[in-house]
C-alpha cells in the first residue's frame, strides 16, 4: 500500500471564519491520517487484501448476498457489550462477482463520541459461519470518528473526523477529510485530496 502524498497548507489568507489556520492544526490532521496508513501496513496482507488467505471462490451467482454486518465478529474491544453497527454499504469490491460489505462501527457510548473502525467484510468461509473481516480501513486507535461511508464499484469513501487538540470536546470534531480506499493489485489504497479540511 503507498501513502498518498501529504497534505498541503490551506492558503492563509482566506482562512475559514471559525478556526484559525494553525500548522499544528493542519499538522495533527497529516499525522491521523499517516497514522491510518501506518496501521494498515502494519497489519499485513491479511488486513489489507480481501480474500488474500481464503480459498478460491466458486463462480458467483448473480444472487449471492452481501455479508450481514451484525453476525460479523469485529476487532474492536467493547468491554461485556458488542461493537454498534453505525452504517454500512455494499459493492463487489474486488470484481470477483460476490459483493462485499463495507461497515461502520464503534462502542456504545453515554455521552460524547465513541471512534469508529471500518471494516470491510466477504462471506463466510463456511457455510453458517461468520463473515469474515478482510480489511481494516479505519482502526478505532486513531480516535476518529466517520461519516458518509459509501461503496461503489471498487471504492470504498467517507469522511474522517478528528480532533485538532486534547482540548477540543469529543462531541465536537474539528477537523474533516475526505478519503477514498481503491481496490488496486490485490489491496485496498488510501488516496485523499491534498488539502484538509476544518468543520
Amino acid at each position: 500500500m503507498q501513502p498518498p502524498a501529504g497534505p498541503d497548507r490551506p492558503d492563509a489568507s482566506a482562512p475559514l471564519p471559525h478556526t484559525r489556520s494553525r500548522p499544528a492544526h493542519w499538522l495533527a490532521t497529516a499525522a491521523a491520517l499517516a497514522a491510518v496508513i501506518l496501521g494498515a501496513a502494519l497489519t499485513g496482507p491479511g488486513d489489507a487484501t480481501a480474500g488474500a488467505t481464503a480459498p478460491a471462490k466458486a463462480p458467483a451467482s448473480s444472487s449471492a448476498a452481501a455479508p450481514d454486518p451484525g453476525a460479523a465478529r469485529y476487532p474492536v474491544d467493547c468491554g461485556p457489550t458488542r461493537p454498534e453497527v453505525v452504517r454500512s454499504a455494499t459493492a463487489d469490491l474486488d470484481g470477483d462477482g460476490r459483493p462485499e460489505t463495507a461497515v461502520e462501527v464503534r462502542c456504545g457510548s453515554g455521552g460524547g463520541t465513541r471512534p469508529s473502525g471500518v471494516y470491510v467484510l466477504a462471506a463466510p468461509a463456511a457455510p453458517g459461519a461468520a463473515p469474515r473481516v478482510v480489511a481494516t480501513l479505519v482502526d478505532p486507535k486513531e480516535g476518529m470518528s466517520v461519516t458518509g461511508l459509501d461503496a461503489t464499484g471498487r471504492t470504498v469513501s467517507a469522511t474522517l473526523l478528528g480532533y485538532s487538540g486534547t482540548g477540543v470536546p469529543r462531541c465536537c470534531p474539528d477537523l474533516r477529510r475526505a478519503v477514498k480506499w481503491r481496490w488496486r493489485d490485490g489491496q485496498f489504497v488510501l488516496t485523499a485530496p491534498p488539502v484538509a479540511e476544518s468543520v
